[in-house]
C-alpha cells in the first residue's frame, strides 16, 4: 500500500515518510484544539453547536492547521497543490485555466514514456533552455518507471495515466490542453495511441522505432524484440525510423531513417546499442526540425 502511495504521489522515501509525519501531527493536533474549544466554550456533547463545532474543524480547521503543519516539514507544496484541488472543488477558489503558464510563441511538448527514459533524457537535455521548444509535461503509463525520476529531476510534471481511461475515455486530451501541450513526442511508449487522441494532434505526434520502417514494425515489435527479429533474419544494417503517429502501429508518413551496420558477431543487444546511439544523436534535432517547420511553413 505504502509503494502505491509513493507511485501515486510521485515522492521519494524521505518525502513520504515527512508527508506521514504532517498527516499524524494534523490529526492529532487537530482533535485536540477541537476538545480544548468544546471544553472552553462548555459545549456537552448532547448540545448540537458542539457537533457543529467538531464538523467545522475537520472541514475547515484540518485543512488550514495542516498548511501550516507542512511548512516546517517542508511540504507545503505538496499539500497547497491538493488543498487547492479541494477549494476549487467547493467552489472557493477559481480553477487555473492551464496548469502551465503559456508563455506566447512557445511551444509545449508531451513526451509519452513507458520505460527506463533514456531518450526521454536525451530530449529534456537538447531542448534545456531552448528559444521556443518547451518540455512541459512527461507521460507516463506505468508506476515506477525510470522516464518518473528523469521527470522529477528536471522539474517537469508528469501524468501517470490508466488504461481504462485512456483507451474508453478521451485519450487525456483535456489534461493535455490543461498542461497547453502542443506537440507530442512518444519515446519508447508501448501503447497504441488511440484516434481520440490522434484527431486532437493531427500532424503533431511522432513516434521513434528501431527499426527501418516498413520493416519489422507493428504490434508486438518493440524493443528487443525487433532487434532478435533483425539479427535472426540476418539482415546487414538496422537503423531508426521518425514518423508521424497514425491509427496503426508503426505506419505514419516516415520522416527520418537512419542507417547502421550489423556485423557478423552482433547480438542483440550490441545491436540494441548502435541503435540507442542513433536514437540519441537524431530524435532530439528531428523534433526540432519538424517543430521548426510548423513554426515556419513554406
Amino acid at each position: 500500500m505504502f509503494q502505491r502511495l509513493k507511485q501515486k504521489w510521485k515522492v521519494n522515501g524521505t518525502q513520504f515518510l515527512l508527508i506521514l509525519c504532517v498527516f499524524a501531527i494534523t490529526g492529532t493536533t487537530t482533535g485536540w484544539l477541537t476538545r480544548q474549544i468544546t471544553y472552553w466554550l462548555n459545549l456537552p456533547s448532547t448540545n448540537i453547536w458542539y457537533w457543529i463545532l467538531k464538523l467545522l474543524m475537520l472541514v475547515f480547521g484540518y485543512q488550514f492547521i495542516i498548511l501550516l503543519v507542512s511548512i516546517p516539514f517542508g511540504q507545503f507544496n505538496f499539500f497547497w497543490k491538493f488543498e487547492k484541488k479541494l477549494l476549487q472543488r467547493m467552489k472557493l477558489l477559481k480553477p487555473e485555466s492551464t496548469i502551465d503558464d503559456r508563455t506566447p510563441g512557445i511551444i509545449n511538448i508531451a513526451i509519452f514514456a513507458s520505460g527506463a527514459g533514456s531518450n526521454a533524457k536525451k530530449i529534456i537535455e537538447h531542448f534545456k533552455g531552448h528559444a521556443y521548444i518547451k518540455i512541459a509535461l512527461i507521460v507516463c503509463n506505468k508506476p515506477g518507471a525510470g522516464v518518473l525520476d528523469i521527470a522529477a529531476a528536471a522539474q517537469i510534471p508528469a501524468l501517470l495515466i490508466e488504461k481504462e481511461k485512456f483507451f474508453r475515455g478521451n485519450g487525456y486530451v483535456d489534461e493535455l490542453k490543461l498542461y497547453g501541450i502542443d506537440f507530442i513526442v512518444l519515446a519508447g511508449f508501448l501503447w497504441k495511441i488511440p484516434v481520440s487522441l490522434i484527431q486532437a494532434y493531427p500532424q503533431r505526434i511522432i513516434n521513434i522505432h528501431p527499426a527501418l520502417l516498413p520493416n519489422y514494425g507493428g504490434k508486438g515489435m518493440y524493443g528487443r524484440f525487433v532487434h532478435e527479429a533483425v539479427i535472426a533474419a540476418k539482415e546487414s544494417e538496422s537503423g531508426i525510423s521518425i514518423h508521424y503517429v497514425d491509427e496503426l502501429y508503426d505506419h505514419g508518413q516516415l520522416i527520418f531513417q537512419a542507417h547502421c551496420s550489423i556485423d557478423k558477431d552482433d547480438t542483440p543487444e550490441t545491436l540494441a546499442q548502435k541503435i540507442h546511439a542513433l536514437e540519441h544523436t537524431h530524435y532530439p534535432l528531428i523534433i526540432e526540425k519538424v517543430i521548426s517547420e510548423l513554426q515556419n511553413p513554406r
